[in-house]
């Protein structure tokens, strides 16, 4: 018997062509008009519907809303240095660490409170998985900060682009 198959077409191997966008629109933006568009008929939808009081403030967050968007779509991501994004990435490790130990302290808290008839075995078994998403969450955490830790800690100089005239 031959199990060895055998072609018998010729395949193409070519990509499709996509139509490309004559104007490349920048992630906030995106994100801006995006929004919009979800956030523009749910309020809509619900300022008929909903008491005055309540309608008057989901029309002003909308408002709000609207104008911080505006400003993030004017910010040019280019223009954003590695050092200046630093802290942010600071913040973001330490709340990683930081939530992942809380969340590990609530379980155990729900577990001696309102199951004290289980053993830690009995609570490792039953909570497993609830264990090591809260562990991987502060082991992230500690990886960014680990990360920023190797970093340079001199700040870049700025330098003069040559202008050829």
């Amino acid at each position: 018997m031959d199990f060895e198959g055998k072609t018998t077409a010729t395949t193409a191997t070519e990509t499709p062509e996509f139509a490309e966008s004559s104007t490349t629109r920048k992630p906030l933006e995106l994100l801006r008009d995006t929004e919009a568009l979800l956030r523009r008929p749910a309020v809509a939808t619900l300022v008929p519907i909903l008491p005055p009081q309540l309608s008057n403030r989901v029309q002003e967050a909308s408002i709000v809303a609207e104008e911080s968007l505006q400003e993030l779509a004017e910010i040019d991501l280019d223009q954003i240095s590695d050092w200046e994004l630093q802290p942010a990435r600071l913040r973001v490790g330490l709340s990683f660490v930081g939530f992942g130990a809380l969340m590990i302290l609530v379980l155990l808290l729900y577990l001696n409170t309102l199951h004290p008839e289980l053993t830690t075995v009995e609570q490792i078994h039953q909570y497993w998985y609830q264990y090591v998403w809260f562990v991987c969450l502060g082991v992230a955490g500690m990886f960014v900060l680990g990360r920023e830790t190797m970093r340079p800690t001199t700040k870049p100089k700025k330098t003069k682009k040559m202008v050829h005239r």
